[in-house]
Order: C-alpha cells, then structure tokens, then sequence
C-alpha cells in the first residue's frame, strides 16, 4: 500500500528544531515489512513509501549497517535485532502477561486460537496469543502481526469505540479494501456495522479477510471505561458457524475480557 502522507515535515505536537525527519522516515521503511511483504526491494519499499528511491536505498543500507536488515542481492529482509524494539515496548506492558492465562483458557475450552491485539495507528497489533491448532491461511498471525482494523473483528471492535471524529479520520487515512468478495468496502456500510458493535459489544467477521474464516472479538476496558484492547478467537467455518460462535465462542471470550479487566484494575493499570 503506498503512503499517501509520508513524514516530510514536524508533526503538530514537535517542534522542526527538535523533529529528525531521516528517523522518522527509517522508522516508516522498517514499518513496511511484515507478514505479507517480508521481502523488499528499494523499488517497492520506494512506490510503498513515497519516498525517492535514492532515499529508500540510504535508508536500507543503513539497516543493514546496523544490524536490522539484510541484503540479499536486490531485496532487503529484516533481521532478528529489529523484533527486539518490539520486545521492548512489549515488556513494558502489564497487559500481555495479565491476558495471556485467560487466552490459554479460551484456546483449551474451544481448541481454537484466541488473541488480544490493540489499535496502533490504523491497524490492529497483535500483542498476545495463545495457539491452540495450526489454522492453514494465507496470512499467519502471531505476536507483533500487524493487519488493516477495518477487516479484523478485533480491529471493528477498536474502531468501533474511538470518537467519531477519530474514527472519520482513520477510515480517511485507510479506507477499506478488498481482501475477499464478503469484504466490506463501502464506508457507510462499514460505519453502519461498527455502530452496530458498539451497541451489541462485539464484532463477527465472517471470510471478510479470508474465505473460509471467522471471528469474533470482545472489548477490553480500562477502570474508566474506555477500549484499550480487545479479544478475539478464529476458527475454519468447516468447524464453526455465525450461531456456535454466537452460543460457544462469544460467552467464553467475554468471561476472558471480564477476567482480563478485573486483573487490570487490581494492578491499577491505567491508559487513555
């Protein structure tokens, strides 16, 4: 997907004295590789940046330099060191070791996966999960798995919460895309559903993203009520329909949620 907005100039909140626009832009190549492009080269990550290819090319090669990226004749490929500025962040934050134990009851219960993931900028970031079976898609998921918030349940379920003005502004930046012929695209359908989940307090995604795939996601919040998280669990549709979902799936995720949001209030975890 090609970056409309690339960093070129400080962002309100920073002064251009204090904004280093070359970080700010390796930062965005680094951000292009993931599960559906973990190899590029300096022509794609160009078109998919925005940025000049002798700029891309500077910004490649200083990865390598530093050990996030390796070059393998024409294509770059990220390296293990990068996950670390992930891991980082990660063991910061309380909620994925809260989750994780009741995610692993979900999976034992239903035998199927069951993740937690938070809205980071326009995608939802899979930051806990508990495997239960090897599901066979196209897209494998697993902790730092990024994927577009209009077409997951867990991301409905985070859009679904956010103002209105933010959640205009997102669908602006992203709008949605077909990955399946059930995919929503239009916006006003879309905005339609997730008004929906905001009142009935979970999302059902069925072969939106992949045929032959569905889910569905519950809200997390924090002691003041706002969505931090959410919690899903997938299965194949050969093992599970929109009702068993709705009967088995749906009651065991909010009794995760319920049980994730007591733990966070006990540690007084605390966010926006």
């Amino acid at each position: 997907m090609i970056d409309k907005n690339p960093p070129t100039a400080a962002p309100p909140a920073i002064s251009a004295a204090d904004y280093v626009t070359s970080l700010a832009r390796g930062l965005r190549v680094m951000r292009l590789f993931g599960a559906a492009t973990p190899r590029l080269t300096v022509s794609e990550a160009a078109r998919a940046s925005g940025f000049s290819r002798a700029a891309v090319r500077r910004l490649l090669l200083t990865l390598v330099a530093e050990g996030y990226a390796v070059q393998e004749r024409d294509s770059f490929t990220l390296r293990p060191l990068a996950m670390e500025l992930g891991y980082a962040w990660l063991s910061t934050l309380d909620l994925p070791e809260l989750a994780h134990s009741y995610l692993a009851d979900v999976s034992a219960m239903l035998r199927e996966n069951c993740s937690l993931g938070i809205l980071d900028g326009d995608d939802v970031l899979y930051v806990a999960r508990s495997t239960a079976r090897r599901i066979v898609q196209s897209t494998q998921v697993s902790v730092g798995t990024r994927l577009p918030a209009s077409v997951s349940s867990l991301g409905r379920v985070l859009l679904a919460h956010l103002p209105d003005a933010a959640l205009a502004a997102a669908l602006s930046r992203s709008p949605p895309r077909r990955f399946t012929p059930a995919t929503v695209v239009d916006t006003e359908e879309l905005c339609a559903l997730l008004a929906q989940v905001r009142v009935q307090g979970f999302a059902l995604v069925d072969g939106e993203f992949e045929s032959g795939l569905i889910s569905i996601a519950v809200p997390i919040r924090n002691a003041q009520g706002h969505v931090v998280a959410a919690i899903n669990v997938g299965a194949p549709t050969s093992r599970a329909t929109r009702p068993e979902m709705l009967k088995r799936y749906l009651p065991a995720i909010r009794a995760a949620a319920s049980n994730v949001e007591k733990s966070l209030a006990l540690r007084g975890w605390r966010t926006s």
